[in-house]
């Protein structure tokens, strides 16, 4: 029985999502991240610090059931943070959890480990193959992961696509400003590319899933995702619809519009880095068949559904906070840099 819970990276939005529905549903919950928690009053005990510092985790996860590592960072972070938040972080977290003994560790991954997979749907068996420092990262993290799993402990590790709900900012923030100011939306070629992204609701189920699975049935690895998706353009253009100006996805030639998009990021004058403008490109979705066969993983909200639930959120909460950060946490709208002024084109 998993009744207490460490989840790290606490503060951002799956960590505060986790730790709250946990709460819910009766397990004792701490948090841990180098921030406060966005709620100043959470319904689970906080406290702040570094997932890379061993003494501090070993003492924190003293007693516990079961870790959630959620925390990581995230590709706009400076090249040398990447490398030591995502792999010496989770090292740390596993070092002491196991000096700790906890029963279940349950890694956060991604499905960004596959690169840039040509076959789709992807299955878990497809190599991992890096193409950035951010993908390399989170590749060297699982195989660490697996190496403690080999040692003995059960290490559930799960890939999600990128999720979306209440919080989400990043890049999206620019699309629902966008939409929310009555303009048309740019995208890369056709818009015809089906790219599968995933609810936070669904993600949280799944966690909780794993942490009370069989321990055969946890201890591996598993892609999640949404079963109901559909084309980028599509998905972008129930946006515009919500925002009800009558605006509609534009089609840009692929190839010379990525060609200023590279030169904008290399200047550091637009936050769309390199792999997603690949992802962008081709069809991007994962096979979710293995965790709905071992662990009955049942996703209920398509990616339409989970879109529209975020930008349902960003109204009414845009004026929270600083309209742009430094894309520091997905909380965050990340400068649109040059792309602001592309607005009055469209």
């Amino acid at each position: 029985m998993v009744d207490r819970v460490v989840v790290t990276g606490s503060a951002g939005m799956l960590g505060r999502h986790l730790a709250d529905h946990l709460v819910a549903t009766g397990h004792e919950v701490l948090g841990v991240d180098v921030r406060q928690p966005a709620d100043p009053a959470p319904r689970w005990r906080h406290r702040v610090g570094d997932v890379r510092d061993l003494s501090l985790m070993t003492k924190t996860l003293a007693g516990a059931d079961a870790v959630v590592h959620c925390a990581g960072a995230l590709p706009s972070y400076p090249a040398d943070q990447i490398q030591s938040v995502i792999i010496d972080g989770t090292r740390g977290v596993l070092e002491a959890a196991r000096r700790a003994r906890v029963q279940r560790f349950v890694h956060i991954s991604s499905t960004a480990v596959y690169g840039l997979p040509k076959v789709v749907p992807t299955p878990e068996e497809h190599p991992r193959r890096p193409v950035d420092l951010y993908t390399r990262a989170k590749a060297q993290a699982e195989e660490i992961a697996e190496r403690f799993r080999s040692d003995g402990m059960c290490v559930p590790v799960l890939r999600p696509k990128t999720f979306l709900g209440p919080g989400r900012m990043g890049l999206f923030a620019m699309l629902f400003e966008w939409a929310e100011e009555g303009r048309n939306f740019p995208i890369l070629g056709g818009g015809d590319v089906r790219i599968q992204m995933f609810a936070i609701e669904d993600l949280v189920d799944a966690v909780v899933g794993v942490l009370s699975a069989p321990a055969d049935v946890a201890n591996d690895t598993y892609n999640l995702a949404a079963a109901e998706f559909g084309t980028l353009r599509e998905d972008f253009q129930a946006v515009l619809d919500a925002a009800g100006h009558g605006k509609r996805v534009v089609s840009l030639p692929a190839r010379p519009t990525l060609a200023v998009l590279r030169l904008l990021e290399r200047t550091r004058l637009s936050p769309v880095y390199g792999r997603l403008l690949h992802k962008l490109l081709a069809d991007s979705y994962v096979s979710i068949d293995k965790a709905r066969d071992r662990l009955g993983f049942l996703p209920e909200l398509s990616n339409r559904d989970a879109i529209l639930r975020t930008y349902a959120w960003w109204r009414g909460h845009r004026t929270d906070g600083s309209p742009h950060s430094g894309g520091r946490t997905s909380r965050d709208a990340w400068r649109q840099g040059a792309l602001s002024l592309a607005k009055v084109f469209f």
